[in-house]
């Protein structure tokens, strides 16, 4: 039976990729912070990126590695560095030492633009490390993620419900359900293409406008919203404001300002997994509209 290890398992998309990893019969051990209760078929380790027996440990007895694991907020380039590239070594290491070939690395499209933030910038250079070693890599950049248990959109949707959506100056974007991507993980597993780095969303030709998009959540909470685009000298105050009041919880920083007002973070298509491999499964109207029936579901809405 094949082992995965697994980072990242305790947020959104682990979550969700271990789920499925069970399910479809590997056995997985998983990286974690905090105490987990047991679970069959996972062995939960006690450690982070930047505790090198830990990930030993996760790697013991592994036959390929899923790095999900990230920092996506942070307080400047030194903590996105010490998370995302850092991490990524100490990672690539382990399983290096460890005798692994087969290494899943879930990066960004923000490191196609590593100008434009320091979370992106931190990705890329994550890509670097990877691309780098002498593993049978191969690298996922992930659109947009959303889907039942995601907490980055729910703003989104909670301002829909309010008939508004505030958005960044016009552009376009690309969406993928979080099922649809850890099926393409795990197939990256099970189907080695080799090295590589693919860019898979929804399968919506040219991607999403931000109003169109905007207006798709509308949609699935029930409401006609009026989208409304900020100028980046707005957003960047909102942001301050942000940080402001959640402090370290902040959703809008003015790191993340500098990607959101990117124009295109559509997919490349030749970028785009090969068919026979993999396909998006989840139209995204369906989509959100099961996340919007989910916090709801859980008073979130």
């Amino acid at each position: 039976m094949t082992t995965l290890a697994i980072t990242g398992g305790t947020g959104f998309v682990g979550t969700r990729l271990i789920e499925r990893a069970l399910a479809d019969g590997y056995r997985v051990r998983a990286l974690t912070r905090r105490a987990q209760p047991p679970r069959e078929g996972v062995a939960w380790i006690a450690g982070a990126l930047d505790d090198g027996a830990a990930l030993a440990g996760l790697v013991t007895g592994a036959d390929a590695v899923i790095h999900v694991a990230g920092v996506v907020n942070a307080p400047d380039r030194a903590a996105f560095a010490a998370g995302n590239i850092a991490g990524t070594q100490a990672l690539v290491d382990a399983a290096r030492t460890a005798g692994i070939g087969r290494f899943v690395h879930v990066s960004s499209l923000a490191a196609r633009e590593p100008q434009l933030s320091a979370y992106g910038w931190s990705k890329h250079g994550a890509e670097e490390v990877v691309a780098a070693s002498n593993l049978d890599w191969t690298m996922v950049r992930p659109t947009a993620v959303f889907g039942p248990g995601d907490m980055e959109m729910r703003e989104m949707f909670r301002v829909a419900k309010l008939g508004l959506a505030l958005l960044p100056p016009p552009g376009k974007l690309a969406v993928i359900h979080v099922d649809d991507l850890v099926r393409l993980l795990l197939a990256l597993v099970a189907h080695d293409p080799g090295r590589g780095i693919y860019e898979a969303d929804d399968g919506r030709p040219g991607g999403w406008t931000h109003r169109a998009f905007a207006r798709a959540i509308g949609t699935a909470v029930g409401r006609k919203v009026l989208a409304l685009s900020l100028p980046k000298p707005v957003m960047l105050a909102a942001a301050r404001i942000d940080r402001l009041t959640r402090g370290t919880k902040a959703k809008l920083t003015a790191d993340r300002v500098g990607y959101f007002c990117h124009p295109d973070w559509t997919i490349d298509p030749a970028r785009a997994p090969d068919p026979a491999l993999w396909v998006p499964q989840i139209a995204t109207p369906d989509g959100l509209a099961a996340t919007a029936a989910w916090y709801r579901a859980h008073g979130l809405l």
